[in-house]
Protein backbone atom coordinates (compact mmCIF):
# COMPACT_ATOMS: atom_id res chain seq x y z
CA UNK A 1 0.00 0.00 0.00
CA UNK A 2 1.77 3.45 -0.74
CA UNK A 3 2.60 5.45 1.87
CA UNK A 4 0.40 8.12 2.40
CA UNK A 5 -2.82 5.54 2.14
CA UNK A 6 -1.50 3.76 5.45
CA UNK A 7 -0.60 7.04 6.71
CA UNK A 8 -3.78 8.63 6.84
CA UNK A 9 -5.41 4.86 8.44
CA UNK A 10 -2.93 5.73 10.74
CA UNK A 11 -4.04 9.14 11.48
CA UNK A 12 -7.33 8.21 11.76
CA UNK A 13 -6.88 5.66 14.25
CA UNK A 14 -4.93 7.76 16.49
CA UNK A 15 -7.39 10.42 16.08
CA UNK A 16 -10.00 8.23 17.31
CA UNK A 17 -7.73 7.24 20.13
CA UNK A 18 -7.36 10.43 21.42
CA UNK A 19 -11.06 11.25 21.24
CA UNK A 20 -12.11 8.15 23.54
CA UNK A 21 -13.26 6.24 20.41
CA UNK A 22 -11.06 3.41 19.50
CA UNK A 23 -12.95 0.55 19.64
CA UNK A 24 -11.76 -3.36 19.94
CA UNK A 25 -12.89 -6.83 19.76
CA UNK A 26 -13.71 -8.87 22.90
CA UNK A 27 -13.43 -12.62 22.53
CA UNK A 28 -16.02 -14.92 24.10
CA UNK A 29 -14.60 -17.75 25.12
CA UNK A 30 -17.40 -19.58 26.22
CA UNK A 31 -20.79 -18.98 27.45
CA UNK A 32 -23.13 -20.57 30.24
CA UNK A 33 -26.89 -18.33 30.61
CA UNK A 34 -26.23 -14.99 31.81
CA UNK A 35 -22.12 -15.51 32.09
CA UNK A 36 -19.55 -15.04 29.73
CA UNK A 37 -16.00 -16.13 29.97
CA UNK A 38 -13.65 -12.93 27.81
CA UNK A 39 -10.30 -13.02 27.74
CA UNK A 40 -10.21 -15.87 30.45
CA UNK A 41 -12.35 -13.46 33.00
CA UNK A 42 -15.81 -14.64 34.00
CA UNK A 43 -18.08 -12.30 33.87
CA UNK A 44 -21.98 -11.35 34.49
CA UNK A 45 -23.53 -10.10 30.98
CA UNK A 46 -25.69 -7.29 30.86
CA UNK A 47 -24.98 -6.44 27.26
CA UNK A 48 -26.76 -9.01 25.70
CA UNK A 49 -30.12 -8.98 23.23
CA UNK A 50 -31.22 -12.48 24.62
CA UNK A 51 -33.86 -10.78 25.98
CA UNK A 52 -35.60 -14.53 26.55
CA UNK A 53 -32.28 -16.82 27.22
CA UNK A 54 -33.46 -18.49 23.82
CA UNK A 55 -29.95 -18.54 22.69
CA UNK A 56 -28.97 -21.46 24.42
CA UNK A 57 -32.35 -23.51 24.10
CA UNK A 58 -32.00 -26.82 24.05
CA UNK A 59 -35.52 -26.78 21.76
CA UNK A 60 -33.36 -24.28 18.97
CA UNK A 61 -29.93 -26.63 19.31
CA UNK A 62 -31.81 -29.11 18.42
CA UNK A 63 -33.61 -27.96 15.50
CA UNK A 64 -30.54 -26.59 13.82
CA UNK A 65 -29.02 -29.72 14.16
CA UNK A 66 -31.81 -31.78 12.68
CA UNK A 67 -31.67 -29.60 10.09
CA UNK A 68 -27.81 -29.89 9.56
CA UNK A 69 -28.16 -33.73 8.81
CA UNK A 70 -31.40 -32.83 6.32
CA UNK A 71 -29.57 -30.08 4.32
CA UNK A 72 -26.05 -29.50 5.42
CA UNK A 73 -24.95 -26.26 7.48
CA UNK A 74 -23.66 -24.23 4.27
CA UNK A 75 -26.57 -22.21 2.33
CA UNK A 76 -24.14 -23.09 -0.68
CA UNK A 77 -25.69 -20.33 -2.86
CA UNK A 78 -28.25 -17.25 -2.71
CA UNK A 79 -31.72 -17.67 -2.17
CA UNK A 80 -32.38 -17.38 -5.66
CA UNK A 81 -30.34 -20.09 -6.89
CA UNK A 82 -30.64 -23.28 -4.68
CA UNK A 83 -30.26 -21.43 -1.16
CA UNK A 84 -34.10 -21.86 -0.51
CA UNK A 85 -35.34 -25.14 2.12
CA UNK A 86 -38.08 -25.78 3.23
CA UNK A 87 -36.79 -24.76 6.54
CA UNK A 88 -36.71 -20.85 4.59
CA UNK A 89 -40.43 -21.53 3.21
CA UNK A 90 -41.49 -22.97 6.62
CA UNK A 91 -40.06 -20.09 8.28
CA UNK A 92 -41.43 -17.33 5.90
CA UNK A 93 -44.65 -18.61 6.26
CA UNK A 94 -44.76 -18.58 10.18
CA UNK A 95 -43.46 -14.51 10.09
CA UNK A 96 -46.14 -13.71 8.16
CA UNK A 97 -48.59 -15.16 10.70
CA UNK A 98 -47.27 -13.80 13.48
CA UNK A 99 -46.83 -10.61 12.57
CA UNK A 100 -50.49 -10.85 10.71
CA UNK A 101 -48.75 -10.41 7.14
CA UNK A 102 -50.01 -11.80 3.70
CA UNK A 103 -45.90 -12.64 3.14
CA UNK A 104 -42.68 -12.80 4.54
CA UNK A 105 -38.96 -12.72 3.12
CA UNK A 106 -35.93 -13.85 5.51
CA UNK A 107 -32.45 -12.16 4.87
CA UNK A 108 -28.92 -13.01 6.40
CA UNK A 109 -29.00 -10.22 9.00
CA UNK A 110 -31.59 -7.31 9.85
CA UNK A 111 -29.06 -4.73 8.38
CA UNK A 112 -29.43 -6.41 5.08
CA UNK A 113 -33.00 -6.27 5.32
CA UNK A 114 -33.73 -2.98 6.42
CA UNK A 115 -31.12 -1.13 4.11
CA UNK A 116 -31.85 -3.50 0.82
CA UNK A 117 -35.43 -2.66 1.02
CA UNK A 118 -34.82 1.00 1.90
CA UNK A 119 -32.78 1.48 -0.35
CA UNK A 120 -34.66 0.58 -3.46
CA UNK A 121 -38.26 0.98 -2.93
CA UNK A 122 -38.48 4.32 -2.90
CA UNK A 123 -37.89 6.64 -6.60
CA UNK A 124 -37.21 10.06 -7.00
CA UNK A 125 -40.46 12.15 -6.61
CA UNK A 126 -40.80 9.96 -3.49
CA UNK A 127 -39.82 10.89 -0.09
CA UNK A 128 -38.45 9.24 2.96
CA UNK A 129 -39.16 10.71 6.47
CA UNK A 130 -37.52 9.10 9.22
CA UNK A 131 -36.79 9.36 13.18
CA UNK A 132 -33.52 10.90 13.92
CA UNK A 133 -32.81 8.15 16.38
CA UNK A 134 -33.12 5.71 14.23
CA UNK A 135 -30.80 2.54 13.87
CA UNK A 136 -28.17 3.09 11.21
CA UNK A 137 -29.49 0.20 9.10
CA UNK A 138 -31.92 2.48 8.34
CA UNK A 139 -30.03 5.50 8.15
CA UNK A 140 -28.00 3.86 5.07
CA UNK A 141 -30.79 2.35 3.18
CA UNK A 142 -32.78 5.62 3.32
CA UNK A 143 -29.35 7.46 2.63
CA UNK A 144 -28.58 5.13 -0.80
CA UNK A 145 -32.49 5.57 -1.18
CA UNK A 146 -33.32 7.69 -4.82
CA UNK A 147 -36.26 9.53 -2.85
CA UNK A 148 -35.99 13.07 -0.70
CA UNK A 149 -34.75 12.27 2.55
CA UNK A 150 -35.90 14.60 5.69
CA UNK A 151 -35.71 13.91 9.43
CA UNK A 152 -37.92 14.65 12.20
CA UNK A 153 -37.06 14.99 15.59
CA UNK A 154 -37.18 11.79 17.69
CA UNK A 155 -41.05 10.95 18.46
CA UNK A 156 -41.90 14.56 17.44
CA UNK A 157 -45.26 14.33 16.13
CA UNK A 158 -45.44 18.12 15.37
CA UNK A 159 -42.37 17.76 13.16
CA UNK A 160 -43.54 14.54 11.42
CA UNK A 161 -46.98 16.05 10.99
CA UNK A 162 -45.17 19.34 9.49
CA UNK A 163 -42.83 17.18 7.12
CA UNK A 164 -46.01 15.20 6.17
CA UNK A 165 -47.35 18.33 4.65
CA UNK A 166 -44.50 19.83 3.53
CA UNK A 167 -44.19 16.37 1.31
CA UNK A 168 -47.50 16.12 0.02
CA UNK A 169 -47.35 19.82 -0.96
CA UNK A 170 -44.10 19.52 -2.83
CA UNK A 171 -43.92 16.11 -4.15
CA UNK A 172 -48.17 16.26 -4.73
CA UNK A 173 -47.51 12.74 -6.99
CA UNK A 174 -45.26 10.95 -4.75
CA UNK A 175 -45.19 7.80 -2.19
CA UNK A 176 -44.24 9.19 1.44
CA UNK A 177 -43.09 6.73 3.29
CA UNK A 178 -42.28 6.99 7.32
CA UNK A 179 -39.56 4.94 8.96
CA UNK A 180 -39.12 4.49 12.11
CA UNK A 181 -38.59 1.88 15.10
CA UNK A 182 -41.13 0.57 17.25
CA UNK A 183 -38.32 0.14 20.38
CA UNK A 184 -35.11 2.20 19.84
CA UNK A 185 -32.13 0.08 20.25
CA UNK A 186 -30.25 2.83 22.29
CA UNK A 187 -32.88 4.65 24.20
CA UNK A 188 -35.39 2.07 24.92
CA UNK A 189 -38.17 4.42 24.41
CA UNK A 190 -40.79 3.39 22.63
CA UNK A 191 -42.42 5.03 19.13
CA UNK A 192 -45.74 6.51 19.62
CA UNK A 193 -47.23 3.95 16.97
CA UNK A 194 -51.36 4.75 17.41
CA UNK A 195 -50.34 8.42 16.61
CA UNK A 196 -47.72 7.86 13.83
CA UNK A 197 -50.34 5.60 12.11
CA UNK A 198 -53.18 7.85 12.34
CA UNK A 199 -50.89 10.54 10.85
CA UNK A 200 -49.78 8.16 8.28
CA UNK A 201 -53.42 7.40 7.13
CA UNK A 202 -54.19 11.26 7.33
CA UNK A 203 -51.69 12.19 4.43
CA UNK A 204 -51.95 8.95 2.72
CA UNK A 205 -48.27 7.69 3.58
CA UNK A 206 -46.52 4.72 3.90
CA UNK A 207 -44.82 3.67 7.30
CA UNK A 208 -41.61 1.15 7.29
CA UNK A 209 -41.77 -0.24 11.23
CA UNK A 210 -38.73 -1.94 12.81
CA UNK A 211 -39.44 -4.09 15.69
CA UNK A 212 -36.11 -5.90 16.26
CA UNK A 213 -36.36 -4.88 19.98
CA UNK A 214 -39.96 -5.35 20.65
CA UNK A 215 -40.88 -8.97 19.37
CA UNK A 216 -40.36 -12.04 22.49
CA UNK A 217 -40.56 -8.31 24.98
CA UNK A 218 -43.80 -6.37 23.50
CA UNK A 219 -47.31 -8.02 22.46
CA UNK A 220 -50.45 -9.61 23.41
CA UNK A 221 -49.86 -12.20 25.98
CA UNK A 222 -48.95 -15.64 23.85
CA UNK A 223 -48.50 -13.90 20.67
CA UNK A 224 -45.64 -11.71 21.50
CA UNK A 225 -43.86 -12.13 18.02
CA UNK A 226 -46.50 -9.63 17.11
CA UNK A 227 -44.39 -7.22 19.00
CA UNK A 228 -46.24 -3.60 19.37
CA UNK A 229 -47.38 -3.68 16.33
CA UNK A 230 -49.40 -6.47 17.69
CA UNK A 231 -49.72 -4.92 21.16
CA UNK A 232 -52.17 -2.27 19.90
CA UNK A 233 -53.70 -4.33 17.06
CA UNK A 234 -52.48 -2.44 14.11
CA UNK A 235 -50.84 -4.44 12.33
CA UNK A 236 -52.96 -4.49 9.29
CA UNK A 237 -52.15 -0.47 9.07
CA UNK A 238 -48.18 -1.21 8.31
CA UNK A 239 -47.13 -1.42 5.27
CA UNK A 240 -43.54 -2.62 5.89
CA UNK A 241 -42.44 -4.52 9.49
CA UNK A 242 -38.72 -5.49 9.32
CA UNK A 243 -37.43 -7.61 12.53
CA UNK A 244 -34.44 -9.38 13.39
CA UNK A 245 -34.25 -12.97 14.79
CA UNK A 246 -30.79 -12.98 16.44
CA UNK A 247 -32.22 -10.93 19.58
CA UNK A 248 -35.34 -12.39 21.64
CA UNK A 249 -35.30 -15.32 19.00
CA UNK A 250 -32.35 -16.53 19.75
CA UNK A 251 -30.96 -17.48 16.13
CA UNK A 252 -30.13 -15.23 13.80
CA UNK A 253 -30.91 -13.43 10.36
CA UNK A 254 -33.65 -10.65 9.74
CA UNK A 255 -37.11 -10.61 7.56
CA UNK A 256 -38.86 -8.55 6.12
CA UNK A 257 -43.28 -8.85 6.39
CA UNK A 258 -45.49 -7.18 4.00
CA UNK A 259 -48.14 -8.01 1.60
CA UNK A 260 -47.93 -10.72 -1.39
CA UNK A 261 -47.09 -7.46 -3.91
CA UNK A 262 -44.62 -6.33 -1.78
CA UNK A 263 -42.34 -9.51 -1.29
CA UNK A 264 -42.17 -10.42 -4.45
CA UNK A 265 -41.02 -6.79 -5.69
CA UNK A 266 -38.07 -7.31 -3.08
CA UNK A 267 -37.71 -10.66 -4.30
CA UNK A 268 -36.23 -9.36 -8.05
CA UNK A 269 -35.08 -5.71 -6.54
CA UNK A 270 -33.41 -6.21 -3.02
CA UNK A 271 -30.16 -6.43 -3.68
CA UNK A 272 -28.93 -7.30 -0.55
CA UNK A 273 -31.30 -10.47 -0.58
CA UNK A 274 -30.71 -11.55 -4.47
CA UNK A 275 -26.62 -11.04 -4.18
CA UNK A 276 -26.12 -12.50 -0.74
CA UNK A 277 -25.36 -16.24 0.28
CA UNK A 278 -28.82 -17.84 1.37
CA UNK A 279 -28.91 -17.87 5.57
CA UNK A 280 -28.14 -21.56 6.53
CA UNK A 281 -30.90 -24.05 7.31
CA UNK A 282 -29.78 -24.86 10.75
CA UNK A 283 -30.73 -20.97 11.21
CA UNK A 284 -33.73 -20.67 9.93
CA UNK A 285 -34.90 -23.70 11.81
CA UNK A 286 -33.35 -22.47 15.02
CA UNK A 287 -35.79 -19.59 14.28
CA UNK A 288 -38.89 -21.31 13.63
CA UNK A 289 -38.03 -22.88 17.35
CA UNK A 290 -37.70 -19.51 18.98
CA UNK A 291 -40.92 -18.42 17.47
CA UNK A 292 -42.55 -21.60 18.62
CA UNK A 293 -41.33 -21.12 21.95
CA UNK A 294 -42.30 -17.38 21.88
CA UNK A 295 -46.08 -17.79 21.08
CA UNK A 296 -46.41 -20.33 23.49
CA UNK A 297 -47.20 -20.93 27.52
CA UNK A 298 -43.14 -21.15 28.00
CA UNK A 299 -42.25 -18.18 26.10
CA UNK A 300 -44.81 -15.96 27.72
CA UNK A 301 -43.75 -17.18 31.19
CA UNK A 302 -40.53 -16.10 29.91
CA UNK A 303 -41.44 -12.80 28.97
CA UNK A 304 -43.16 -12.08 32.39
CA UNK A 305 -40.02 -12.93 34.15
CA UNK A 306 -37.97 -10.37 31.97
CA UNK A 307 -40.78 -8.00 33.01
CA UNK A 308 -40.58 -9.13 36.83
CA UNK A 309 -36.76 -8.40 36.41
CA UNK A 310 -37.04 -5.25 34.50
CA UNK A 311 -39.58 -3.68 37.04
CA UNK A 312 -37.37 -4.98 40.00
CA UNK A 313 -34.04 -2.82 38.22
CA UNK A 314 -36.26 0.13 37.67
CA UNK A 315 -37.02 -0.02 41.67
CA UNK A 316 -33.84 -0.88 42.80
CA UNK A 317 -32.44 2.00 40.98
CA UNK A 318 -34.92 4.56 42.24
CA UNK A 319 -36.32 5.38 38.77
CA UNK A 320 -40.07 6.49 38.61
CA UNK A 321 -40.26 6.37 34.93
CA UNK A 322 -42.36 3.39 33.55
CA UNK A 323 -40.07 1.34 30.98
CA UNK A 324 -40.87 0.16 27.51
CA UNK A 325 -38.41 -2.23 27.03
CA UNK A 326 -35.61 -4.27 28.29
CA UNK A 327 -33.28 -1.87 27.14
CA UNK A 328 -32.25 0.28 30.36
CA UNK A 329 -29.58 2.50 29.38
CA UNK A 330 -27.74 4.53 31.62
CA UNK A 331 -26.54 8.54 30.68
CA UNK A 332 -23.01 8.95 31.54
CA UNK A 333 -22.46 11.85 28.92
CA UNK A 334 -18.20 11.73 28.01
CA UNK A 335 -17.10 9.37 26.59
CA UNK A 336 -14.25 8.90 28.63
CA UNK A 337 -16.25 9.10 31.61
CA UNK A 338 -18.38 6.22 29.91
CA UNK A 339 -14.69 4.01 29.31
CA UNK A 340 -13.23 4.36 32.50
CA UNK A 341 -17.43 3.41 34.31
CA UNK A 342 -17.24 0.20 31.72
CA UNK A 343 -13.93 -0.56 33.11
CA UNK A 344 -14.61 -0.41 36.53
CA UNK A 345 -17.59 -2.55 36.00
CA UNK A 346 -15.27 -4.89 34.26
CA UNK A 347 -13.11 -5.35 37.75
CA UNK A 348 -15.98 -6.29 39.62
CA UNK A 349 -17.12 -8.74 36.80
CA UNK A 350 -19.97 -7.32 35.06
CA UNK A 351 -19.88 -7.05 30.95
CA UNK A 352 -21.79 -3.61 30.04
CA UNK A 353 -19.72 -2.40 27.36
CA UNK A 354 -19.43 1.60 26.80
CA UNK A 355 -21.71 2.85 24.18
CA UNK A 356 -20.02 5.78 22.27
CA UNK A 357 -20.12 8.14 19.31
CA UNK A 358 -21.24 7.11 16.45
CA UNK A 359 -23.47 4.28 17.69
CA UNK A 360 -25.32 7.66 19.68
CA UNK A 361 -24.54 11.55 19.97
CA UNK A 362 -21.84 12.59 20.71
CA UNK A 363 -21.92 13.74 24.25
CA UNK A 364 -24.22 10.96 24.58
CA UNK A 365 -22.56 7.78 26.11
CA UNK A 366 -23.78 5.12 28.20
CA UNK A 367 -23.87 2.16 29.52
CA UNK A 368 -26.53 0.27 27.63
CA UNK A 369 -27.99 -2.58 30.40
CA UNK A 370 -29.77 -5.43 29.05
CA UNK A 371 -32.35 -7.60 30.97
CA UNK A 372 -32.84 -11.43 30.23
CA UNK A 373 -35.37 -13.63 31.70
CA UNK A 374 -32.21 -15.63 32.42
CA UNK A 375 -30.78 -12.99 34.91
CA UNK A 376 -31.22 -13.63 39.03
CA UNK A 377 -32.37 -11.23 41.29
CA UNK A 378 -29.18 -11.90 42.92
CA UNK A 379 -27.59 -10.68 39.73
CA UNK A 380 -29.45 -8.06 39.13
CA UNK A 381 -29.12 -6.41 42.90
CA UNK A 382 -25.18 -7.05 42.51
CA UNK A 383 -25.48 -4.85 39.31
CA UNK A 384 -27.38 -2.19 41.14
CA UNK A 385 -25.07 -1.85 44.06
CA UNK A 386 -22.07 -1.72 41.51
CA UNK A 387 -23.66 1.16 39.41
CA UNK A 388 -24.97 3.32 42.21
CA UNK A 389 -21.39 2.90 43.47
CA UNK A 390 -19.64 4.25 40.64
CA UNK A 391 -21.89 6.83 38.90
CA UNK A 392 -23.65 8.67 41.32
CA UNK A 393 -21.42 8.31 44.23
Amino acid sequence: MPSSFTERLARELAELKAQDLRRQLRCVEKVSGTEIVVDGRTLLNFSSNDYLGLASHPALQEAALRAARDFGFGATASRLICGTTLEHVRLEEELAAAKQTEAALFFSTGYAASSGVLSILMDRGDVILLDKLAHASLVDGARQSKATLRIFRHNDLNQLEEQLQWARKKFPQGTILIVTESIFSMDGDAAPLPEIIALKERYGALLFLDEAHAIGVRGAPMKRMGGLAGEFSLADKIDLQMGTLGKAVGAAGGYLCGSRLMIDYLLHRARSFMFSTAPPAPVAAAARAGIAIINSEEGEELAKQLWNNITFFQKAMRQTSQPSSAILPLLVGQEKTALAVAQQLWDLGFYVPAIRYPTVARGGARLRITLSSAHTRDAIEQLVAATEKLIFS
